[in-house]
């Protein structure tokens, strides 16, 4: 699995994005500076092909960190709880204010991200039978119960049609305005390039890396404050996507092992180019409609999440 052979993949399947949508848009349109193709171009095709890169690559590094941390491959923030925690952060902002701001979303949610990553940590640590499936099922579980609690007070506080849109990841109404918040996984991404060598030592386990002269806890935290801050500006901006950081982690590591300076680029284009492929499909597949990117990716990850569990004995431990 070559640098550039994704790299390639990606602007291939960039350019497609852009030129696919309910109005056909020609790159001759585009020299008319005035025309509302131009304006249709540069409001919502370009934004959209910008999310998506954003949160392909930021999730799939956020999944790879959270291998790392918890010396699992199955982990990842949709079998941690971390999705399902920013998702009851931001339930619990509405229910707080009665006017709720985009920013009180972002803490609320950021906050709860970060301490549902962190209790699911803790539990890891308390688990004396660290299978390779065992884990990310005890994931699942606590995933859901934050999930039903949300539900239950959404519905008690009439809200569960808010709350349901959150779990629809789509880039459907992804337009300029409206996804800058992504922007900020790209500080993320470099320092979990910049921190990658300390988060491979972190996942040889505590003891090793106090023994290297680095805190545990140190890397720790700041790999969990790392993965939350995607979470949160993923779920506020597109939605809840599945499999994403569970999957594309696990095939880069399959090729290139799992030093993690070495393989976070192949992981964050590898990322961007499978939520291409699937948000690319899901808009061919009932032109002039489009399937939620949601849905193509659980169909395609799903499978491909078989698969790796029926490897699971090759990674554990």
């Amino acid at each position: 699995m070559k640098l550039w052979m994704l790299t390639v993949a990606a602007i291939v399947l960039s350019f497609v994005s852009l030129f696919i949508g309910a109005i056909d848009i020609g790159i001759t349109d585009l020299f008319d500076w005035e025309s509302d193709k131009t304006q249709i171009f540069l409001i919502s095709r370009l934004p959209r092909l910008l999310a998506i890169i954003l949160a392909g690559a930021g999730m799939s590094i956020a999944g790879l960190i959270m291998q790392s941390l918890s010396r699992n491959k199955f982990a990842s923030p949709t079998t941690t709880g971390t999705l399902d925690a920013a998702k009851l952060g931001i339930l619990i902002s509405m229910l707080f204010f009665t006017n709720v701001t985009y920013m009180q979303q972002i803490v609320f949610s950021f906050a709860f991200a970060l301490l549902g990553t962190f209790v699911f940590m803790q539990i890891l640590d308390r688990i004396k039978f660290r299978d390779v499936i065992f884990v990310p099922l005890i994931g699942i579980m606590y995933g859901n119960i934050l999930s039903s609690i949300t539900t239950f007070f959404a519905y008690e506080a009439d809200l569960i049609q808010n709350i349901s849109a959150w779990l629809m990841g789509s880039f459907t109404l992804i337009m300029s305005g409206r996804y800058e918040l992504l922007y900020i996984s790209i500080p993320v991404v470099i320092l979990a390039y910049l921190y990658a060598n300390k988060f491979t030592v972190a996942g040889m386990g505590e003891d090793f890396t106090k023994n290297l002269g680095l805190s545990y806890k140190l890397v720790l935290n700041i790999g969990l404050v790392l993965v939350s801050i995607i979470s949160t500006t993923v779920v506020l901006t597109v939605g809840i996507i599945p499999f994403l950081g569970l999957i594309v982690p696990n095939i880069v590591s399959i090729y290139l092992g799992d030093n993690l300076r070495k393989i976070i680029p192949h992981t964050a284009l590898l990322g961007v180019v499978f939520l291409l492929i699937c948000d690319i499909i899901g808009r061919i597949l009932i032109h002039p409609y489009e399937i939620p990117v949601n849905i193509t990716v659980a169909v395609i990850g799903s499978a491909i999440f078989l698969i790796l569990l029926f490897r699971g004995k090759a990674y554990a431990k």
